[in-house]
């Protein structure tokens, strides 16, 4: 198992329209592309509250690449995308990493 650690920095006051795509569409079109989220943070103390933490809990690489790509290119996900950023951008930027758990963690 390894771990996908993803934060995603708003556009100052976009916050609540990022969350509210995860709630009403991303995680639905994940669950039908099975993409297992493992949690979901806000910032409530640190660098920027304007960020969301999440981790995907991925059995292998190619599982992710697979399907990762095919989240990305689903027309329901460009759809929902497109429509919450109709007001403007969401996500000033995102940084992502790969993690694979030690053999003390107690995440595997």
């Amino acid at each position: 198992m390894i771990y996908e650690l993803r934060i995603y920095r708003c556009v100052p006051g976009r916050l609540p329209a990022l969350l509210n795509r995860f709630q009403s569409a991303t995680l639905r079109i994940w669950g039908k592309h099975g993409i297992r989220q493992a949690g979901f943070w806000t910032t409530m103390i640190g660098e920027s509250n304007n960020d969301l933490t999440y981790l995907i809990a991925w059995d292998s690489l190619a599982e992710r690449e697979q399907k990762w790509t095919a989240f990305l290119s689903d027309p329901e996900w460009i759809a929902a995308r497109n429509d919450s950023e109709k007001d403007g951008p969401i996500v000033a930027n995102v940084t992502n990493s790969i993690l694979q758990p030690t053999a003390f963690s107690s995440v595997r």
